[in-house]
């Protein structure tokens, strides 16, 4: 991977990956609570966001880890897929983890400017209320305390869950959600499983 920062993104780019092995390294030995902190911290302080458009030349593209490292840039989407792929490499259960879709309301609860957004979710049990982490707020807050959010759905590498908490649905997500299939393909061909 190193060798590829390098091809692709230079100096800077093996300085990433060399960084965020250094949080992998510091946070392996950390409880849940502390990799969630640690890597939200991460991604929320050295990425700046930025539009697809402008990053990618794209109306939508989701970047993989690397590629978000390698560019110190990404939208919502790229942000979540960063943290989410750090934490399943920490050791937390792809189970516990959902990339979640959401309606955010800009400028607060209250706000009538809504856009789509995604964040990660963290669920500590199966029927627990999620943790939320996203790049808008750096603070790890339960999701009753991110009234300027409505979820829409969840998935991840196992399954796609609708609001209400209903079941995982039987099609694989990665064949309802194409961007999320070629973001898996790519990070595979980049060595992250």
């Amino acid at each position: 991977m190193l060798s590829l920062a390098g091809q692709r993104y230079g100096d800077s780019g093996v300085a990433s990956v060399n960084t965020w092995h250094d949080l992998r390294t510091k946070a392996a030995s950390q409880p849940d609570s502390g990799k969630l902190r640690l890597v939200n911290d991460f991604f929320n302080r050295r990425i700046y966001f930025g539009e697809d458009i402008d990053i990618w030349g794209k109306q939508d593209y989701w970047a993989t880890p690397l590629e978000t490292l390698g560019r110190a840039q990404g939208d919502c989407e790229d942000f979540a897929i960063a943290k989410y792929v750090t934490l399943k490499l920490l050791g937390i259960p792809s189970e516990k983890l959902r990339l979640t879709y959401v309606k955010a309301r800009i400028g607060g609860p209250q706000s009538s400017i809504v856009q789509a957004h995604m964040v990660l979710s963290y669920y500590p049990a199966p029927d627990d209320e999620p943790l939320v982490l996203d790049n808008l707020i750096s603070d790890i807050r339960p999701a009753s305390r991110r009234t300027d959010l409505t979820m829409i759905f969840g998935f991840n590498a196992e399954g796609l869950w609708w609001v209400g908490g209903a079941s995982p649905r039987a099609a694989n997500p990665s064949q309802r959600l194409s961007k999320w299939q070629s973001v898996l393909a790519r990070m595979r061909e980049e060595g992250i499983d």
